[in-house]
């Protein structure tokens, strides 16, 4: 048995990361273990079935217009996109998918990145929950073209299987598993 480990003495100035929005530079909250353990599940396997010429990235910013440079949890590159070791955000012409892990302290945000990113045309959105035993709950969306916003495709517990923007399945319930 492990025994708990009392929290630190927080840092005086702790580094925190931003997000532009509005103009804005918004801190980062500290994020849950659910929302790192989310983050590492779908980055990794999307990392392994996404086609080749594609890349994921977790929390690279996407320069949506001059007032906003959101980074979501996990992004998927259209496949080709140039890109430069150098560089610090993508356009939104780049990104075929943006994911978003709900937390109690951004889930305001978080709901509304669906408007934000769909007015910018990306094509693919999901957002992630934490369900009610501890699994992540994968909300997909889809752009409508004529409309500029997004519809919903699917609620996904468990095992998340689509075809678009490429053959994706993932076993949710791995979300604690190391391998």
């Amino acid at each position: 048995m492990r025994t708990p480990v009392p929290p630190a003495e927080p840092h005086p100035d702790p580094p925190t990361r931003h997000e532009l929005l509005d103009g804005t530079r918004v801190p980062r909250p500290p994020q849950t273990l659910f929302h790192m353990r989310a983050i590492r599940l779908l980055e990794w396997r999307l990392l392994a079935q996404a086609p080749a010429a594609s890349d994921v990235l977790r929390q690279f910013a996407i320069a949506l217009d001059k007032s906003n440079h959101p980074e979501p949890d996990v992004l998927v590159t259209r496949p080709g996109v140039d890109m430069s070791a150098q560089q610090t955000h993508l356009a939104p012409q780049d990104v075929t998918l943006a994911i978003e892990i709900v937390s109690e302290d951004t889930a305001d945000r978080d709901r509304e990145a669906t408007r934000m990113y769909a007015a910018h045309g990306i094509r693919h959105f999901w957002r992630v929950e934490e369900g009610s035993e501890g699994l992540p709950v994968v909300y997909v969306h889809e752009l409508d073209p004529a409309t500029r916003a997004y519809v919903p495709t699917g609620i996904h517990r468990n095992r998340l299987k689509l075809a678009e923007p490429f053959a994706i399945d993932i076993d949710l319930t791995a979300i604690d598993r190391r391998r």
